[in-house]
Order: structure tokens, then sequence, then C-alpha cells
């Protein structure tokens, strides 16, 4: 089992990601992130994570490209393209542990962008391997709410490489 992301330019239609999740799911494949969004006047850029047998996601990265109002689909392999993900998250705080929350987010390089007296919000974007940390160590304390976008990304220009 293997992952792909892949990076999806469609013309932004009704149906249009009903259709694009429908393929994977007839095929039973599970889609882990999804991130969508109008990039330029009547464009969509989807960006799309899903499990399963890589020569099978390769056929379905081919039969998306055949769907209707899609442009343009790209794979971003991992060593030639950029990922991020963004989260939010609601830590709740005792005094005593204010200083090494502090701490966690500057070693993410999280912000801190709420206060409250007994929570704190901090946003990180990363890629999912600094997510995944950061996360795990903000679990000593008693996380109240968690969001996160799921992963988006573009391929390195090749003069990059």
């Amino acid at each position: 089992m293997g992952n792909i992301i892949l990076s999806i330019l469609v013309d932004n239609q009704a149906g249009v990601l009903s259709r694009i999740s429908g393929l994977f799911s007839r095929r039973g494949y599970n889609i882990e992130s999804l991130t969508a969004s109008v990039i330029e006047g009547n464009r969509t850029r989807i960006t799309l994570v899903a499990t399963g047998e890589k020569e099978e996601l390769s056929q379905i990265e081919r039969q998306v490209s055949k769907l209707v109002d899609v442009i343009e689909v790209k794979e971003l392999p991992v060593q030639t393209s950029v990922c991020r993900e963004l989260i939010l998250v609601k830590v709740q705080v005792l005094p005593e542990d204010r200083a090494q929350i502090i701490s966690i987010a500057d070693i993410f390089r999280a912000k801190i962008v709420d206060v409250s007296v007994d929570t704190m919000i901090l946003e990180l974007t990363d890629d999912k391997d600094k997510v995944e940390n950061c996360l795990r160590l903000l679990e000593a304390f008693t996380i109240k709410e968690l969001v996160r976008t799921g992963i988006t990304g573009l391929l390195r220009d090749s003069s990059n490489l």
C-alpha cells in the first residue's frame, strides 16, 4: 500500500468534486485528505491524498484526467514538490504549563493566535511529519479542539532540482 498526492485543476462546476470522489469511492480507496479552492476566474485547484496499491492509484489518476471539467492532473511526488498542511489547535493551559506550551510553539515555529485565561490556540503550517510531531508533544496537555486543512502543494520548479 502506498499513497499518492494529486493536484487537480478543474473548471469550477457543480458536481465536479462529487465525480472525482465518486471515482475513488467506487474503487474502494480512501481519500485521506482533500483541499479545494477557487484559484483564478472559474478554476479550482483540488489537492487529494489517497491510499492504495500504486499501480491502481496510477490508473485512477489517468481516469480522473478523463473526467468532465478536469483540465489537468499532476502527481506531487515528495522529492519534487512542496506540500504543506495547516492546523489550528486549542490547548487547555494551566498556569504552570503555559511556558512549556509556548516553548513547543517556538520549536515548531507555530504562531500563538489566541490566548485566554485557560486556553491557547496555536497555528502551524508545515509538512505532515512536523505537524504530527508537534501534535504528539501537545498530547501531554489537553487538546480541546483541533482542525486540519489537509495537504496542499505545488511541484517545484525544475530549475531548482
